[in-house]
């Protein structure tokens, strides 16, 4: 039988950006779905031996490489409930064994792996906040930071003497402070842009400078109304920004001798790389196609390595000195069709969307919004299987970037606060709006869905916007704010006090406005939900509840549960996940 070319993309074997360790830089660590689970892999460049490094039922993909290359650490959980330990393996090959004896199950909360064996270990769990400990070869872990509130591990300094940490003990999830300790927890530096919390700009730790001795911590910042990176030396405090003059939002990472960085720009759902040298202060671009840039390293050959896509072309990891990196076997995906830009005008601003039409016919099409998750990300031209297969099917397929995504500045991404839910969604309805008219979208075909953010986004959208939507298929959703806030994992329980304004019991007024709960006897059109039972983000139980009150009132309600988290690492499960959604609509569009 003929495999439809939406499975096929789904099947097609994959490969992330392969990590190297930075002293052994012919070994490699990626990701790929080459045995249909999302699994780690070891790679000897030198020879081109590539080793599975781990097989588990529900699939791996958190993984780093020691310094030195001789050691794979992996986090191991429950089937994706992310609740675990670190695990180690001998990057040849051998058996696992606990990374850092002495540490109970947690949440993961950053990690850093020193030259001496030493590592670093940031954790999270409900009883006790956010902790880090230094776990010294042969002896125990130390505590070296405790907090209530969300913390995490940035980076260790090259010489292994210095930790750089981002911190939120003033409040504010979404705009991180900075310290500086050493690895006995001494105080060396900080740096907080939110004043204690007054102030809404955020930090991220970028890296150390790779030189032996080199005080120099690449930070994120958004100063001027975005992200972008300056130096800060830690030991003098002299702040050096850089002044890189390109719209959009900047990231970096340092070059591996430290005289220059890789800049990775992203702009209005596309990326592009540049380096940075230090000595002329000039910015170069580096030349990669039209797309998406996914990652991006810079090799000590000088050469850069990058993961690129667009809509119509998959994946592919390349580099700068024109060939492939890594090409995993097999049949390639097929590819699909490119994505037009919209902008529309709405009630916050611009909104820009990506479109989708299918190749034959004419408007007015059934149409997919597809709604990404987050809220903090955004969609970009990139090769995504799910919008792909609706097209095969003949719809339109369009993805907004609501305020609350990433890539348009710092006030874009802030402004959903408070108003959780019907801020995105009055961009939505914008684009909905222009959709209709324009006649791309048939009014009486409007499907709404998403996962994650998403999904919460399209069942709130569907019980406020009752009218507007014809079928909605929503994956991993929140769907009772109240109850989801308190099953959920800690860290998400500090950013839903974050964006809200506080908990549940100090301000009900807004959890219950943002609740898809709270509208579910509006809802009208036929709805699909998918969880994961082991789900930490979107917890299992709040679900329920609002399936419940679905199913009370006699409404158009299916629910697919599977044994798996935030999402399934596995190819077959996510195929029929589609498929599942793909015969939902079908049935409920005529």
């Amino acid at each position: 039988m003929s495999i439809p070319d939406w499975e096929k993309r789904f099947r097609a074997p994959r490969v992330s950006l392969p990590d190297w360790a930075e002293d052994a830089p012919d070994r490699a660590l990626f990701v790929s779905n080459a045995t249909g689970t999302y699994e780690l892999y070891a790679w000897d460049r030198a020879t081109g031996v590539q080793r599975q490094a781990t097989d588990r039922p529900n699939g791996t993909t958190d993984g780093v490489l020691t310094p030195d290359g001789e050691w794979i650490w992996w986090f191991s959980d429950t089937d994706g409930d992310e609740f675990g330990v670190w695990m180690r393996q001998p990057f040849a090959g051998g058996a696992d064994e606990p990374a850092a004896p002495g540490l109970e199950p947690s949440y993961p909360g950053g990690l850093a792996l020193g030259r001496d064996g030493t590592a670093v270990v940031g954790r999270s769990t409900d009883e006790d906040g956010s902790t880090v400990h230094v776990v010294r070869p042969g002896a125990g872990p130390v505590e070296i930071y405790r907090h209530r509130e969300s913390a995490g591990v940035g980076d260790m300094s090259y010489d292994g003497t210095l930790i750089a940490i981002e911190h939120t003990e003033h409040g504010d999830t979404m705009h991180s402070a900075l310290r500086v300790l050493r690895l006995d927890g001494s105080g060396v530096a900080e740096l907080d842009d939110t004043r204690g919390g007054e102030a809404e700009l955020g930090l991220e730790v970028l890296g150390f400078a790779p030189v032996d001795g080199d005080t120099r911590l690449l930070v994120g910042h958004q100063r001027r109304g975005r992200w972008e990176p300056m130096v800060w030396d830690v030991a003098s405090g002299e702040e050096t920004e850089l002044g890189i003059e390109l719209p959009g939002d900047v990231s970096a990472e340092w070059c591996p001798d430290g005289s220059a960085l890789l800049v990775v720009h992203s702009f209005e759902a596309r990326s592009e790389l540049w380096r940075y040298d230090f000595a002329t202060r000039q910015l170069v671009e580096v030349e990669t196609p039209a797309g998406t840039v996914s990652g991006a390293t810079a090799r000590p050959d000088g050469s850069v390595e990058f993961l690129w896509s667009s809509a119509a072309r998959p994946p592919v990891v390349r580099s700068t000195s024109g060939r492939v990196v890594l090409d995993p076997p097999g049949a390639k995906a097929p590819a699909s069709v490119p994505v037009e830009d919209v902008w529309v005008e709405g009630p916050g601003g611009r909104i820009h969307a990506l479109v989708q039409k299918p190749g034959t016919g004419q408007g007015p099409f059934p149409t997919v919004f597809e709604i990404h998750g987050g809220p903090a990300w955004h969609d970009s031209d990139a090769f995504a299987a799910g919008p792909a297969a609706w097209v095969d099917h003949g719809y339109a397929v369009v993805r907004v970037n609501y305020r609350g995504s990433t890539g348009y500045g710092r006030a874009w991404t802030d402004a959903l606060k408070h108003r959780v839910g019907l801020i995105e969604l009055e961009d939505i309805a914008a684009v909905r709006e222009w959709a209709v008219s324009s006649g791309l979208a048939d009014p009486a075909k409007l499907v709404l869905a998403g996962g994650s953010w998403g999904g919460y986004l399209t069942l709130l959208g569907l019980g406020t916007q009752p009218d507007a939507w014809t079928v909605g298929l929503a994956a991993v959703p929140v769907a009772d704010y109240v109850t989801a806030y308190h099953d959920e994992m800690e860290a998400l329980k500090a950013l839903d006090r974050t964006l809200l304004g506080g908990s549940p019991e100090e301000v009900p007024e807004r959890f219950e406005a943002s609740s898809p709960l709270t509208y579910v006897d509006a809802v009208r059109a036929p709805v699909y939900i998918s969880a994961g039972v082991n789900d930490p983000r979107c917890p299992i139980r709040q679900v329920e509840n609002y399936v419940d009150r679905l199913a009370a009132r006699g409404a158009v309600c299916e629910v697919y549960r599977y044994d798996a988290g935030h999402g399934s690492l596995v190819v077959e499960e996510r195929i029929k996940q589609v498929r599942l959604e793909l015969e939902f609509a079908a049935r409920h569009l005529g």
